[in-house]
């Protein structure tokens, strides 16, 4: 009986579809077997410095940032597409904002911080990716952050929202690295 080998376009899909499994709940040596060491992530212009690098340590800074403020973290994969190199993974990112969700400036400093909530949201996403190596070397995505801010009433805000996001946003800078 002769096994077959996956298609190229199969070996894609699966590191696709691994590839947002591990930003949920992998360990550092998932995102080495999964991602390239000169991976870059388009994505981490608003995500802390240790995101902004290239290789799975860049990656795995950014689920651990995701995990920091969403427990229960999870996507679910709706669609994927390949062509050639390219995969689209079309999810639904769902979670409970357990944490202080910190967005950061071009510089790496800490712009805006928004206090936990403790509510749920579910919002699609779509997610690019560049297979070379039979890793993932480029991402970049497609994102409700709209939708997202609204399921977590982070708009419209209202006064007590500010007040908590305010000091949600002095207790990081205080925890910061300096």
């Amino acid at each position: 009986m002769d096994i077959e080998e996956p298609t190229p376009s199969a070996q894609v899909r699966s590191l696709a579809v691994r590839s947002m499994e591990i930003m949920a709940s992998g360990s550092r040596a998932d995102f080495d077997s999964v991602v390239h060491p000169n991976a870059f992530n388009r994505e981490s212009e608003a995500e802390p410095p240790a995101t902004r690098g290239r290789g799975p340590g860049a990656f795995h800074a950014s689920a651990l940032w995701l995990r920091s403020a969403f427990a229960e973290l999870r996507f679910d994969i709706d669609h994927v597409v390949v062509d050639g190199e390219i995969a689209v993974v079309h999810t639904t990112m769902r979670g409970r904002h357990t944490g202080p969700f910190v967005v950061y400036d071009e510089r790496g400093a800490i712009a805006q911080v928004f206090a936990p909530t403790g509510r749920t949201f579910a919002v699609t996403q779509s997610h690019w990716l560049r297979v070379e190596e039979g890793r993932v070397v480029e991402h970049w995505a497609n994102r409700d952050d709209l939708g997202q801010a609204l399921q977590l009433g982070w708009v419209p805000p209202t006064p007590l929202s500010l007040l908590r996001n305010a000091w949600a946003k002095r207790t990081a800078r205080r925890n910061a690295p300096r």
